[in-house]
């Protein structure tokens, strides 16, 4: 079992992400959502689901990548999937 960590530990990770992948966020924000583990505004807002905190390390990375490179990529594209996977992938060394 995951111990769960705090929304000010996700939110440093977000930051430590955002800096490794050349992103800039306006907001970081921890809620409750019912639907989604994250999402991510034009404006560079993003927001992780509450439930987030106690999932394992390479869950959050996953999840937190995901929104981020919404801030260079607004699709699911092709380009998008290759970014994710070598930004993960880099994670794993």
């Amino acid at each position: 079992m995951t111990a769960e960590i705090s929304p000010v530990t996700l939110k440093q990770e977000v930051r430590d992400w955002a800096a490794r992948i050349g992103v800039e966020t306006s907001e970081v924000h921890v809620r409750k959502m019912k639907r989604k583990w994250g999402s991510c505004s034009t404006s560079g807002r993003v927001t992780f689901s509450h439930d987030l905190l106690k999932e394992p390390e390479e869950t959050r990375a996953g999840v937190i990548v995901h929104e981020l490179l919404h801030l260079k990529v607004p699709n699911h594209g092709a380009l998008f999937r290759r970014l994710e996977r070598a930004y993960l992938r880099m994670n794993d060394t």
